[in-house]
């Protein structure tokens, strides 16, 4: 019994998290660019707050630093993206919307999910920002982003377990470099 209860709080739990799968940096012409894959599957709550009309934000943070011995390192870039999920009754297709770029339509929440799943690699800081050849520390991470809410919504989000569903911090180096 005590092994069943165990086997279902671990299920429980890894339901609640955001794992990154990969995360990396691409130098492109246009910039450096951030290539990642997380894995997660929605709670039951938060299913159900969808398909009633609630959008779901998944906010991606992303901070660059450049380690100093001398003092505290320096914060090269500090950027977020934002993905939106929602559902329309009416037109029983789910909308994914990266704020104030791409929108698109979907018939199934998993297919939707997919774009936040593996988002577009986006570009997080312009070519001259990193120093060729300077090493860096990156740190990732994604997490339902609870303050986009309706007002209502953010104090239960606040009180309730199916609400929290974020990642750990993923870090890694990097040492810029031109294509």
């Amino acid at each position: 019994m005590l092994l069943a209860f165990s086997l279902q709080h671990s299920n429980a739990q890894a339901a609640e998290s955001i794992e990154i799968v990969e995360a990396h940096l691409e130098d492109s012409t246009e910039g450096y660019r951030l290539a990642a894959t997380y894995s997660f599957d929605l709670s039951r709550g938060l299913e159900d707050a969808l398909t009633r009309g609630i959008p779901l934000y998944f906010t991606t943070e992303i901070e660059i630093n450049k380690p100093r011995w001398y003092w505290f390192d320096a914060k090269e870039v500090s950027e977020s993206q934002t993905i939106r999920i929602s559902y329309n009754v009416l037109t029983r297709q789910y909308h994914a919307a990266i704020t104030g770029r791409l929108q698109q339509s979907f018939a199934s929440l998993d297919d939707a999910l997919s774009m936040v799943r593996r988002p577009n690699r986006w570009i997080i800081a312009d070519r001259n920002t990193l120093k060729v050849g300077q090493t860096y520390e990156v740190a990732v991470r994604m997490q339902l982003d609870v303050a986009q809410l309706p007002k209502p919504f953010q104090v239960h989000a606040m009180n309730s377990s199916d609400w929290r569903l974020s990642s750990s911090w993923k870090r890694f180096t990097y040492t810029a470099e031109r294509q």
